[in-house]
């Protein structure tokens, strides 16, 4: 990673997700990435919003207790329909499931994000929401599609920067959230607390 966006100190995101990843390498900022550990499983919430919310924190917290004088992104997006969350599948019936229940409907992803800086007593948390809206999917696309690798490690079951592209009819909001990260907030709040140089 270049230097091209000067550091005034270290960033780190706490994920392993390549997308995340991807999409930050692809501002030419440098960062560090970091597995944060925490148990999304298990984690209680009473509503999507309060969950993303809870757990970007989560991860953002893990980090920073590390390293408290370093930028530390935490993130955590999710797929809803309706109240149902759908996490990502491990089989290919799950899978199928879960794209019958997206087509031709519009659904909601949300993406929780936390900014922290320790030494600073930076914290700083939103969410951001977008709504996708499938076509109507016939059998066949959905259990060739579900033949793929691509759905089983995406929550909601499909990747829109992926193959799942074909099943997108129209997006409203930001592109980037619905991958996973929302980059124009995170950015914009990035430059807004002396994190980077524009």
């Amino acid at each position: 990673m270049s230097n091209a966006a000067a550091i005034l100190s270290p960033i780190i995101l706490a994920s392993a997700s390549p997308r995340r990843i991807r999409m930050l390498e692809s501002l030419d900022i440098d960062f560090t990435a970091m597995e944060s550990g925490v148990d999304e499983e298990n984690a209680f919430f009473e509503t999507p919003v309060d969950f993303v919310r809870m757990l970007s924190v989560a991860k953002a917290e893990a980090i920073s207790q590390m390293y408290p004088g370093h930028w530390v992104i935490g993130a955590d997006s999710i797929v809803t329909i309706g109240d149902i969350i759908l996490n990502k599948p491990s089989t290919p019936s799950e899978a199928q499931a879960m794209l019958f229940r997206l087509s031709g409907r519009t659904h909601r992803v949300l993406t929780g994000y936390s900014i922290f800086r320790q030494t600073v007593g930076h914290r700083f948390t939103d969410v951001v929401t977008s709504e996708v809206t499938f076509k109507k999917l016939r059998k066949g696309e959905i259990e060739w599609y579900t033949g793929t690798q691509e759905p089983y490690d995406k929550a909601g079951g499909y990747a829109i920067q992926g193959i799942g592209a074909f099943m997108i009819s129209r997006i409203n909001g930001s592109y980037t959230n619905v991958v996973g990260l929302p980059l124009a907030e995170v950015v914009d709040h990035l430059a807004a607390c002396g994190a980077l140089l524009r």
